[in-house]
């Protein structure tokens, strides 16, 4: 069984029609398939809370990566063709026409680019798929149907509010369906990276940018998540895992303007010098922004977890207003030492 109720009942309903003799975590993964592109979105989602996930079932999650099938290229040339007024011969030198990722909001193809100034660019073209926001609209009321069962049902499920969870899924979705935001995003970040030399993000071609399409540099890299390729190009992991906590660090500490989607398939490795590789961000529609005040807060806690500092932990997160009236302090700190 579950280790929690609510995710049970949802498997449950979720499961219908599937065969129930396969492993609980793939009966939950196809029937997110079988409910479309904004539920598989949902399950990358949940793939990366192993926190609040049972292993088998994260595990399961994560091969969503990979599942949303893409759209018919016809429909992506027409919509580029549609955002910049001409035909796709007049705008790249070469479109491949089978997309190399698929994903539940866009698809993306390579290309060749010809500039203004005649210069050849490879690039990597970001096409939004066709009658995203009704469908959008349809699942985020099934879903928050479903957070209303999980909050009523379960004492475990209200606490990790879900209904909570739906609505910022609900932001973060209809943020994704404008490119030229996600384009800025990435130009922002681009901008706070480069001192680093840690972490390289695609350069934006501005003139080649529309709400549905969006144009720019062609990344070449090995996915984080397929480590042992790394280990066979030389990749020095240890410091590829120093360097990711500092780039993470100082986008959060310093910036305030954090990557907020670092699923496996936005991470890349460049190993031109696997002693020195470079990480690579692609994908900026989410992004995480904080305060000041927010920093210091997170700083703080990240301080007392490093001190070992279990009460002091528990004031922090109580004065952030993050701790329900009412809970035992010294229970709970006991708890979090376990």
């Amino acid at each position: 069984s579950f280790q929690r109720p609510w995710l049970h009942a949802l498997a449950r309903v979720l499961s219908i029609g599937r065969n129930l003799e396969a492993p609980r975590g793939q009966r939950l993964r196809e029937a997110l398939e079988r409910l479309g592109p904004i539920f598989v979105k949902f399950g990358q989602v949940l793939s990366t809370r192993r926190d609040l996930m049972p292993p088998d079932i994260a595990d399961e999650l994560a091969l969503l990566q990979d599942r949303v099938p893409p759209f018919d290229s016809a429909i992506a040339v027409a919509t580029i063709e549609r955002a910049f007024g001409r035909p796709l011969q007049e705008i790249f030198v070469s479109f491949e026409q089978v997309p190399v990722a698929s994903a539940s909001i866009a698809q993306v193809h390579f290309a060749v680019l010809r500039d203004r100034h005649g210069q050849l660019h490879e690039v990597a073209v970001k096409v939004l798929r066709p009658g995203m926001l009704p469908v959008i609209d349809k699942d985020l009321s099934l879903m928050r149907m479903m957070a209303g069962w999980v909050d009523s049902l379960s004492a475990d499920g209200k606490r990790l509010k879900p209904r909570e969870v739906v609505a910022e899924f609900d932001t973060y979705l209809h943020d994704e369906l404008d490119l030229v935001r996600e384009a800025a995003n990435a130009a922002q970040l681009r901008r706070n990276m480069e001192g680093l030399n840690l972490v390289e993000v695609p350069v934006i071609h501005w003139d080649f940018c529309h709400p549905e399409v969006m144009v720019m540099q062609r990344m070449k890299g090995i996915p984080i998540s397929q480590v042992e390729r790394l280990r066979e190009a030389g990749v020095d992991i240890p410091k590829l895992a120093r360097d990711g906590v500092t780039i993470f660090f100082t986008q959060v500490f310093r910036d305030g303007f954090f990557h907020a989607d670092m699923h496996p398939g936005n991470v890349f490795v460049e190993t031109l010098n696997p002693s020195n590789p470079r990480f690579i961000a692609l994908d900026c529609a989410i992004m995480g922004e904080l305060s000041k005040s927010d920093q210091m807060t997170v700083a703080r806690m990240l301080l007392a977890v490093m001190n070992i500092n279990f009460m002091q932990l528990i004031q922090i997160v109580h004065q952030a207003g993050c701790i329900p009236p009412g809970t035992d302090q010294d229970a709970l700190a006991r708890e979090i030492r376990r």
